[in-house]
């Protein structure tokens, strides 16, 4: 197969013969190359064949050189003309980085929709990359030991919230951000600039693209689909896009352990406008409509767990159901002026409304037996027990609020930005949800009566929460942040340096943020940049975390703060027939101060409501991405890393979110022969999370680990018609398509169960509690169907 292929190679250099690093090279959109720090280029072409070699760099004119059919190998040299805009006095650094922020990671958009994903979203992607998620139905990720609420989303330069009541992946649906719609994603796992909001962990921003002409995505799978519909008039001045989305996860919840009933249906649907009234103003507004039903009816359930030394099986039998409801709108209107070419001024006025519904009566029965060691057979046992869990939970969330920004270029160098933001929070809560452990004749903790005895005393639960909480309170912050480049002797430097304050009237405190950000990148013959980050990261109390067990509201709470040392390395460099990589490393200390302790129910923190505990975290991550096979990117990631809370001066233990070890591969793959058919693959290990404690309890007596989590998602897809080298024919009825494709998604390959989190029992005759691992989804086939126009 190899042989059918011959080899182009040369230099890229100026009219003056000097050589052009980091151009691009390409015969098509999978056959793309990259020169390095010499000129050098190195493609691969099919033999006796007319082709087209195109060069790109920003810097210089573009050149398209047709390259006559031969059977042996070509070396050509191209000289690149300079484009007469670039040639000023100023130094102007020029990259691929679409985020000025040193920490920012980019991830390329068209890698979200070649990965195999339940969720449906780009949460997947950095699941391999960059964090780790909850689970694989979920779009909650931790990053850096922190957990799920320590994370920034943003959508167009918006902060974008989450139902808070949501507990487990099952009930939450899909990803609020369509991977159709999105032109720019860029991720930093901490050290982010001022400009960025209030959270200890991580800030991921996401921006929805401008479509140029009509476009039209169809999906469909086997879990559902999605339609997408693009817009532009001839001038250019009013573009939108649109989407709507339906997904019914039913099929592969049904792989999970147990029998249960499952009736899933998540929808949503969204828009993005703009209007250009002239190159001065413009006018924006994003709409997002979401609505998730989750019905669950159990009867049944078997599980094996323990140890090898003492195995236990658990059988329990259900009545009663679940029922969830979970609606949310989010609505922007921007407005932009631009002034002159180095001002810009922004404002957004923005709403958030979420209604969220979760009742639930479920009783049940279970009986508790060990395994004989030697023989394997089940031993009879007494272990039993009962209890009945209810639930009426209603929350209601008003969420709206107005920021200006404005970026003003001092130099085309130096940029000062500055931003004020008021926010207003309406939230009302109606709970009540207990849990009663119970049989014939006994209630834990309540003593148990003897036989013929009427025990008249209060009967008491094994644990509550109440509330009727009503919240409306103001937030106002604003941030201004100096970014500066320059030469250094040949040494290349960018400062970033600025300060948020935030204010929250519900507790009457001020919170001041400084943050600074320094690259250096010498003038060696490797390409590497050094990146040093520090600051102080608040994070304000939100409703969930200003709650107390019992339901009611601390008005004294503080912000947890985060203080983030982050020394981190990006190193290019060329490998596999001169093909482009990146090796990213980053070394972070982070100290904690304020924290409030939580409990982890599957995906749900639910937050003791005192700040009566403090920590650290620390670690390393390493991120290899590159072109391992020509025009098809791939990367392997690995981190190590430990985060410790010392609560109550009782000393240092694990948090609840402890990522330990975490490996990470997504892998693309083509046939020369027939690039139509790719494949990729998705790799996760990571060492299991502490098991958590029961609700209530001493989290000092439960410091065991779940198991150690192992998954593999592996995509197959033969693309029918696409824009590079299989355009469909003129006379073909396929010929309006810009894509079609069938794909096979295969999830969790090898059928592992992984532990996701834990239920806790009792037995009536030990009061023993027992940790019943909740397992994750089972193998899953899913065919998926891609069409654009």
């Amino acid at each position: 197969m190899y042989g059918q292929y011959i080899n182009i190679s040369g230099r890229i250099i100026t009219e003056k013969g000097t050589p052009i690093s980091k151009a691009k090279v390409f015969t098509s959109k999978t056959n793309i190359t990259f020169t390095d720090a010499q000129g050098n280029y190195s493609l691969s072409i099919p033999k006796n064949t007319n082709i087209t070699l195109e060069i790109e760099h920003p810097d210089f004119n573009f050149v398209s050189q047709p390259i006559q059919a031969s059977s042996n190998d070509i070396v050509l040299d191209i000289s690149l003309k300079t484009l007469v805009e670039k040639e000023i006095p100023e130094i102007i650094f020029k990259g691929t980085r679409k985020s000025s922020d040193l920490t920012a990671k980019q991830i390329d958009v068209q890698n979200i929709n070649k990965m195999p994903s339940i969720s449906g979203g780009i949460e997947e992607i950095l699941n391999t990359a960059f964090v780790s998620t909850a689970d694989e139905l979920s779009s909650f990720y931790r990053v850096r030991g922190g957990n799920y609420d320590e994370n920034l989303v943003y959508l167009n330069g918006v902060e974008i919230y989450k139902p808070l009541t949501v507990r487990s992946g099952q009930q939450e649906g899909m990803s609020i951000i369509n991977p159709n719609m999105v032109s720019t994603v860029n991720f930093s796992a901490g050290g982010f600039e001022a400009r960025y909001g209030d959270k200890m962990s991580s800030v991921l921003d996401i921006n929805y693209r401008r479509p140029k002409k009509f476009e039209s995505i169809l999906e469909a799978s086997l879990l559902g689909g999605a339609a997408t519909i693009g817009f532009a008039d001839k001038n250019q001045k009013f573009s939108g896009i649109g989407g709507i989305r339906y997904r019914n996860t039913d099929m592969i919840l049904n792989t999970m352990n147990g029998d249960t009933n499952f009736n899933p249906e998540y929808f949503d649907a969204q828009t993005f406008l703009k209007y250009e009234f002239n190159p001065k103003w413009n006018i924006s507004f994003l709409g997002i409509y979401s609505s998730n039903n989750f019905e669950m009816v159990p009867k049944t359930r078997e599980v094996e767990f323990g140890t090898l030394t003492h195995p236990i099986k658990i059988n329990v039998a259900y009545n009663g159901k679940e029922k969830d409801r979970y609606r949310t709108l989010n609505g922007t209107f921007s407005l932009q002026f631009k002034p002159m070419h180095k001002w810009i001024f922004a404002l957004d006025g923005y709403a958030f409304h979420s209604k969220e519904k979760e009742y639930y009566d479920i009783s049940s029965g279970y009986l508790i037996r060990d395994f004989d060691t030697e023989t394997g057979e089940m031993v009879p046992s007494y272990n039993y027990g009962g209890q009945i869990d209810h639930g009426r939970n209603n929350l209601d969330m008003f969420v709206t609020g107005t920021q200006l920004k404005t970026q003003y270029s001092i130099t085309v160098n130096s940029i000062l930005e500055a931003g004020i933001k008021y926010q207003n929070e309406d939230i009302r809560n109606l709970m009540n949800q207990w849990q009663l452990i119970d049989s014939i004749d006994y209630s834990i903790p309540h003593p148990i009566s003897l036989p013929g005895e009427l025990d008249s005393s209060d009967l008491i639960l094994n644990n509550s929460r109440n509330a009727n909480n009503k919240l409306s309170s103001n937030r106002l912050n604003g941030y201004l942040q100096y970014t500066t480049k320059f030469m250094w002797n040949n040494t290349r430097i960018l400062i970033n340096a600025g300060i948020r304050v935030s204010h929250w009237d519900f507790n009457g405190k001020t919170d001041f943020s400084p943050r600074a950000q320094i690259g250096i990148k010498p003038n060696w013959d490797i390409d590497m940049l050094f990146r040093f980050a520090t600051g102080f990261y608040y994070q304000p109390p939100f409703y969930k975390e200003a709650m107390r067990l019992d339901g009611s509201l601390n008005e004294n709470i503080k912000s947890q703060r985060s203080v983030h040392f982050i020394l981190g390395n990006d190193y290019e460099f060329t490998m596999l027939k001169k093909r482009p990589f990146k090796l990213t490393t980053e070394i972070y200390y982070k100290k904690l101060d304020d924290l409030i302790p939580y409990f982890v129910d599957n995906v749900r923190i639910i937050y003791t409501g005192e700040n009566n505990s403090k920590g650290y975290a620390y670690g390393i991550d390493a991120r290899l991405n590159g072109e391992f096979v020509p025009g098809a990117e791939s990367w392997i990631s690995v981190s190590y890393g430990r985060t410790k809370e010392n609560i109550d001066g009782k000393g240092y233990i694990p948090r609840p979110t402890d990522p330990k070890f975490k490996v990470g591969l997504f892998f693309q793959d083509y046939m020369k022969e027939y690039p139509q058919l790719k494949a990729s693959v998705n790799l996760v290990y990571a060492s299991g999370l502490p098991n958590g404690a029961p609700l209530f309890s001493d989290p000092y007596k439960y410091q065991t680990k779940l198991s150690d989590y192992k998954r593999a998602d592996v995509g197959l897809t033969y693309v029918f018609v696409d824009q590079g080298l299989n355009k469909a024919k003129k006379s073909s009825s396929l010929k309006k398509l810009k894509e079609l494709s069938l794909g096979l998604e295969i999830f969790n390959v090898f059928d592992i169960k992984n532990t996701i989190s834990n239920q806790w029992i009792r037995d009536i005759n030990s009061s023993l509690s027992y940790a019943v691992p909740n397992k994750s989804t089972g193998r899953f086939f899913n065919v998926k169907l891609n069409v654009k126009f």
